[in-house]
């Protein structure tokens, strides 16, 4: 994906506060260099971050008449207002390793025995992951089979397919669940008696 930044001159508080109110996002590129501090689009860049892939893959930033390979590595948002406050880039190049969270596409679980026949419900434990690799390898996601799945399994980051020198940061903790699989508890459906008809009542005696 490609995107337009523009070098920004001014800094602070209250350089960043007018960049807002004329519709642009401060933000910084660092890494490989010297940090650039730049300017966005706000629009623009708020359309591109609801982009999957401008999480998670290789950014190409045109700036001062130059094209750089860039990553996200951060963006803060208003706390209750859709208004990006600041982004962050970092310079990449084939040789940068670098580590981030790429999210899970999951497939065929609706065709595996465990939804199919089984009647199982599919828990996806986690919908993303954090890999580290080199920089040209970095996959745009991570697609997880779930075809085979039967009552009672559970899926973990081993049983995934990787690419080629992408590997998995797991913080110590020995193949994590991704996916488990649990039956379906089916709801019991107590009718209430109705109430028995009252006695009619006897007529006096004479």
């Amino acid at each position: 994906m490609k995107f337009a930044a523009f070098e920004r001159t001014l800094q602070g508080t209250g350089a960043s506060r007018r960049l807002r109110i004329a519709g642009k996002v401060p933000g910084i590129v660092f890494g490989a260099g010297e940090p650039a501090m730049i300017e966005l689009d706000h629009n623009a860049l708020y359309h591109a971050i609801k982009k999957e892939a401008f999480h998670s893959t290789i950014l190409e930033m045109e700036l001062a008449g130059k094209t750089e390979q860039v990553l996200l590595r951060d963006f803060q948002m208003h706390p209750y207002r859709q208004l990006i406050l600041h982004v962050d880039f970092q310079r990449v190049d084939a040789t940068t390793k670098i580590t981030k969270k790429i999210p899970l596409h999951f497939i065929n679980e609706e065709t595996s025995p465990a939804v199919k026949t089984e009647n199982c419900l599919v828990n996806h434990v986690v919908t993303e992951l954090l890999i580290t690799c080199l920089a040209k390898e970095l996959p745009e996601f991570l697609t997880v089979d779930l075809g085979q799945l039967t009552k009672g399994t559970t899926l973990h980051v081993n049983d995934i397919q990787l690419p080629a020198g992408t590997k998995v940061v797991t913080h110590g903790k020995p193949n994590p669940v991704i996916v488990s699989v649990t039956a379906k508890v089916e709801e019991e459906v107590i009718v209430a008696a109705a109430p028995a008809p009252a006695p009619a009542k006897g007529k006096g005696k004479k």
